[in-house]
């Protein structure tokens, strides 16, 4: 298994793998190459692909806004879970945070996603339960599509 720094040029792989999970949400204008690119430029240096057999098996989009970080769709094949992929992603993204200063991690994972919540609370990530989550939309061209 390797760990390394996500790429644009891993972006066809990653969406891929995205695409063969079922549940997970994908955006169309965020999760498109142009806005990974970006994010990707924002935060670099920060996300990570999991690589097996030669492949991505894993990816984490992670970047931060100088205080917090927060950790985007943290992901392994379903052929590749239970090895220690996602762990050691996570572990990565933590180590590069912390060289930054950073001494919050964040993410968030969707209620119905049981493998995705008894990974975080197996690993010792803590749920909050003393607040509520708000979001906004901004751009509604910006189209949320579940994978079935």
């Amino acid at each position: 298994m390797q760990i390394r720094t996500m790429t644009i040029d891993d972006y066809e792989e990653v969406k891929s793998l995205w695409m063969s999970i079922k549940g997970f949400a994908i955006r169309s204008i965020d999760d498109s190459r142009q806005g990974v690119e970006k994010f990707l430029e924002r935060n670099p240096g920060f996300s990570v692909v999991g690589i097996e057999d030669g492949c991505i098996v894993g990816a984490i989009l992670c970047g931060h806004d100088g205080r917090r970080a927060t950790l985007y769709h943290v992901c392994v094949h379903q052929d590749y879970r239970r090895r220690g992929i996602g762990k050691a992603m996570v572990v990565r993204c933590m180590e590069m945070l912390n060289k930054e200063g950073i001494n919050k991690v964040a993410l968030i994972a969707f209620t119905k996603n049981d493998v995705g919540n008894a990974f975080w609370k197996e690993i010792g990530w803590t749920k909050r339960m003393d607040l509520n989550y708000y979001d906004f939309t901004l751009n509604d061209e910006n189209i949320v599509k579940y994978n079935e």
